[in-house]
């Protein structure tokens, strides 16, 4: 789902990147390349990238988990912002958008720090849970399908430790979710997460206009 922050104007736009954005060359090529792509909008918006490295260095985060990673521009942002002990582990289905993916972890140095595991997020969620890894992640993204947002944050809150982060996208479906009559399954679960985020005392929470809005959630 594009992600182009709203309220800006395209100068507006242009200048955060100038100004707002150091994106490594890896990252730049990336995003060049995944453009051809007919579905170059499911990829996060550079400053998207660039916030989800400074949370991941503010955290000290060492164990990463990411649900949706397409052509790896937010997996590589993480996995840069990672100590070289760090790991990130990405949740996809798409062997050929993760083709991508391993290509850009390779030329930016951190393939070391990723493992891919394909297959169903929530069967691969599942897996992680069984194999003795809930509450041992420092931070995670998700960025999949949105009709499973709801079963995905249920299975993030249960994997991060106490004090971890989750940082949720697309949690403004262009404006849809304020609209009631909108009924289509993906708006309706992303709506339906919010609410439950938003009463979930489980976490503290911010909700940030970037992109098409990102939900900060921190384990208590």
């Amino acid at each position: 789902m594009a992600n182009v922050t709203h309220g800006l104007s395209d100068e507006l736009e242009a200048y955060l990147l100038r100004i707002g954005v150091r994106e490594p060359p890896v990252l730049e090529r990336l995003r060049a390349e995944t453009a051809s792509l007919p579905e170059h909008g499911m990829q996060i918006a550079p400053e998207q990238g660039m916030l989800l490295a400074m949370l991941v260095e503010l955290t000290g985060a060492r164990r990463c988990l990411e649900i949706g990673t397409f052509t790896g521009y937010s997996s590589t942002a993480v996995a840069l912002a990672l100590p070289p002990d760090g790991r990130l582990t990405c949740l996809d289905v798409s062997a050929e958008w993760t083709a991508v993916a391993r290509r850009t972890w390779e030329a930016a140095g951190v393939a070391d720090r990723v493992e891919l595991r394909l297959g169903p997020a929530l069967e691969s969620l599942e897996a992680l849970v069984r194999e003795g890894l809930a509450g041992t992640f420092d931070f995670a993204f998700v960025d999949a399908a949105k009709h499973e947002y709801p079963d995905y944050y249920e299975a993030v809150v249960e994997l991060l430790r106490p004090g971890g982060l989750v940082a949720i996208d697309n949690v403004f479906m262009h404006g849809r979710v304020a609209d009631d009559s909108e009924t289509e399954p993906g708006v309706e679960a992303v709506r339906a997460m919010n609410e439950q985020i938003a009463r979930d005392e489980r976490v503290t929470i911010a909700v940030v206009p970037i992109g098409d809005g990102m939900t900060l959630a921190r384990k208590r």
